[in-house]
């Protein structure tokens, strides 16, 4: 392990100069260098000092863990289009977390494929047009600027019935799509 290296890393997240993190210390500026650049390593306490001064913990700053991504763009989205509607996947692997969220785009006149009854929960924001949500025997319009939510425990699809695209925001909870 780069233990520098991850000090660096730290100091900068924090927006601490050298001096100030070696002020903080009680150590040199020159001495801050050297460890980041892998010239020396510190004791064990000297070490504490510097991860307390970071608001780290030895455990934290010694885990495997990756950091999970958190901001993801279109270049990070994962698509299935079709002639009737596209399907964005906002975030890879959604699967694995507690909600799935998706964008769903809806050319006039179409509707997605019902979905059959399920455990969880589901939300849906229309930022463009309006959709009809069939929930089991009942259909309810929505429109741009309005919510639906409701338990999955019905069969239910959205569908355009106007000339113009419409835009869902869709997040499932747990991950269905």
């Amino acid at each position: 392990m780069e233990i520098g290296i991850k000090i660096k890393r730290l100091r900068l997240k924090n927006n601490l100069t050298q001096e100030e993190l070696a002020d903080r210390c009680e150590l040199t500026k020159g001495y801050i260098s050297q460890l980041e650049n892998e010239l020396t390593s510190p004791s064990i306490a000297t070490l504490e000092d510097i991860l307390n001064a970071l608001g780290t913990t030895p455990a934290e700053f010694f885990s495997d863990e990756k950091e999970s991504k958190v901001v993801f763009s279109d270049k990070d989205f994962i698509e299935k289009a079709t002639d009737r509607y596209v399907i964005e996947w906002l975030v890879p692997n959604a699967q694995k977390n507690e909600m799935e969220p998706i964008r769903v785009t809806l050319e006039s006149h179409t509707s997605l494929e019902e979905d059959i009854p399920h455990e969880g929960e589901e939300f849906g924001y229309v930022l463009k047009g309006s959709v009809v949500l069939h929930l089991g025997q009942a259909a309810y319009n929505v429109k741009k600027g309005e919510v639906f939510y409701f338990t999955s425990e019905r069969v239910h699809r959205i569908e355009n019935r106007t000339s113009e695209r419409a835009i869902v925001i869709w997040i499932a909870s747990p991950p269905t799509f």
